[in-house]
């Protein structure tokens, strides 16, 4: 017993795991199947094509294989109908010479003319079976039929024979045993007039032959129509393979167009429609190397302008820079007007140089010469020095900067200049669009990634505005005066910072609810970022009734320009958006 209660369970997990097995095998099957429709036109038109003609085939088949049986059917009621009228006539005859069933003689009358309406043999086989009945002298005169058989009952039914003895001619189909097997029948009966009343005279034909002919004419019309749908499914699969060959062609020669090898082109066989495209796809990636290259050209004396610029100017820069420090030192001696003067001279040299320096920076990004020198830094001192450096500045506009950073030091592998030029932007630039509210700075660590964000609760980002952010001169609003001296580079070259490293750089804003900017970097540089140990959208964002989370989202990774999305992100999420 208590082998056979450890031996069900044993049975009932095996057949579980073979059931999991195969319901997985059919699972990765239909996967399988979904993903090639999806991604195959050819297997689509191929597969629409056999379904709509085997549809329209099958239909046809359906109507000709029904229009040859009835046809058939039609032939043997005419024959039957035929012979039953001559039978009744001449039986009709061959009785009229008695006036009583009794009559000496009438019974071989009877037996005679069956066998001559059957054939004059009554054991011919064509199958035909001539019956000849008398319900109304069933005690006097004996069915007859030629050829002989058993139970005529089992064909002709009660309600056939009750309407062809109330006098009306009838005829019926039926399946029913007269020999050894069962045989479809068509029975005609028709009433037979006497001087002493009414007999009944029965044809029953075999249908055996027009059934076979109908079968094999289904059989046909079966064969010839899968025929047709196969040719029609390869007439549709080498069409479609003489129009989606070239068509790929054009996406692999696309891709690597994409991918910059911009001397791709497709092969422009003969002078169709599809030769055009070819030749049309190949003089389009003749115009785009064209005015990629010039463009290119242009990207490369800008740059070029812009550092060769930046670098003149640093000589006169410093020459003023002497003159102005020397007026600037000795400006209690001016006349108020003067002094203010020098005061404004000095501001705006220092707007100068630091736009000379994010000019240089960025210049070497966009050359391709900024370099990473990454070493253990504990972010904490880096956060407090960079809202230390800002505190004048908070104050003078009337802004307070809060800070919520561990109290344990937060290692990470990162260049700590470019980290400290990245917050110093964000936190200037928040500052400035704070609208005298607090600005809070929070620091967040994990164990794969280091996360600064910056909050404040100024104007915010409008819709789309969070696409912009990052431009190169762009302000949320041209119109308002500066009050922090920013070149309208900082954020930009931010971006480039956070790339260089490998991490991201992400906005959320929304009109009245200020805006939060999220820097996140990996603990060990050259590590792939997943998470961030910090939420990009605040806590205290509210959510509008019917629609997502006001304003939008901008999430920039390694090698991007920036993907929206829209939504609030949880605490610890994946950057909401990558391309």
């Amino acid at each position: 017993m208590s082998d056979l209660a450890t031996a069900a369970p044993q049975r009932r997990g095996a057949a579980w795991e073979l059931w999991r097995a195969l319901s997985g095998r059919g699972t990765r099957l239909l996967a399988g199947l979904h993903q090639t429709w999806r991604r195959s036109l050819q297997v689509r038109v191929v597969t629409i094509t056999l379904l709509a003609s085997s549809l329209l085939v099958g239909g046809f088949a359906y109507l000709i294989a029904d229009k040859i049986t009835n046809i058939l059917l039609e032939n043997a009621e005419a024959d039957v109908k035929t012979r039953l009228d001559s039978g009744a006539a001449y039986a009709g005859k061959q009785f009229g010479l008695y006036n009583q069933p009794q009559e000496a003689q009438f019974q071989e009358t009877v037996d005679g003319t069956v066998n001559y309406l059957a054939g004059g043999d009554p054991q011919q086989t064509s199958g035909v079976v001539v019956a000849l009945t008398a319900d109304n002298f069933s005690g006097v005169i004996q069915p007859r039929t030629s050829p002989a058989v058993g139970n005529l009952n089992s064909v002709v039914s009660p309600e056939l024979r009750a309407t062809v003895a109330g006098g009306s001619v009838a005829s019926q189909i039926r399946t029913g045993r007269l020999g050894e097997e069962r045989t479809k029948y068509l029975v005609y009966g028709s009433p037979v007039p006497t001087r002493f009343g009414q007999v009944e005279l029965y044809y029953l034909v075999p249908l055996t032959r027009q059934d076979s002919a109908a079968t094999e004419a289904r059989a046909t019309v079966v064969a010839t129509g899968a025929a047709l749908v196969l040719l029609l499914g390869l007439l549709a699969a080498l069409v479609t393979r003489l129009v989606v060959t070239p068509v790929r062609v054009a996406a692999r020669t696309a891709q690597r167009l994409s991918a910059g090898l911009l001397d791709q082109r497709m092969v422009v066989n003969g002078e169709d429609d599809l030769a055009l495209l070819a030749a049309s796809f190949n003089q389009m990636a003749t115009n785009l190397q064209r005015q990629i290259l010039r463009l290119e050209e242009m990207s490369r004396l800008q740059r070029r302008f812009t550092s060769d610029v930046s670098h003149e100017l640093r000589t006169p820069l410093t020459t003023v820079r002497m003159a102005a420090d020397l007026i600037f030192a000795e400006r209690d001696g001016f006349d108020p007007a003067v002094a203010r003067s020098a005061e404004l001279l000095q501001a705006e040299l220092d707007r100068f140089e630091e736009l000379l320096t994010d000019l240089l920076e960025i210049s070497r990004f966009d050359a391709g010469f900024a370099a990473l020198d990454a070493e253990p830094t504990d972010l904490v001192p880096v956060v407090h020095r960079v809202a230390d450096r800002l505190t004048c500045l908070a104050e003078r506009v009337g802004v307070t900067i809060e800070l919520d950073v561990p109290a344990a030091p937060v290692i990470a592998e990162i260049d700590p200049r470019r980290v400290e030029r990245v917050l110093r932007n964000l936190v200037g630039n928040a500052v400035e669009h704070g609208e005298g509210n607090p600005v809070r700075i929070t620091l967040g660590v994990d164990d794969t990634a280091v996360a600064v964000t910056v909050r404040d609760h100024g104007v915010g980002l409008k819709p789309g505005e969070e696409k912009l952010v990052f431009n190169r001169f762009w302000r949320a609003d041209p119109s308002r005066a500066r009050q922090t001296g920013g070149t309208g580079l900082g954020l930009s070259t931010s971006l480039e910072d956070a790339r260089l490293h490998g991490g991201w750089l992400e906005a959320w804003g929304a009109p009245g609810q200020g805006a939060q900017f999220r820097l996140t970097l990996p603990a060990r540089a050259g590590d792939r970022l997943t998470t961030s140990p910090l939420r990009l959208v605040p806590a205290d964002a509210t959510l509008p009734f019917g629609g997502p989370r006001d304003g939008g989202l901008l999430a920039i990774g390694p090698g991007t320009a920036g993907a929206l999305a829209v939504g609030p992100a949880p605490a610890g999420e994946r950057a909401e958006s990558r391309p």
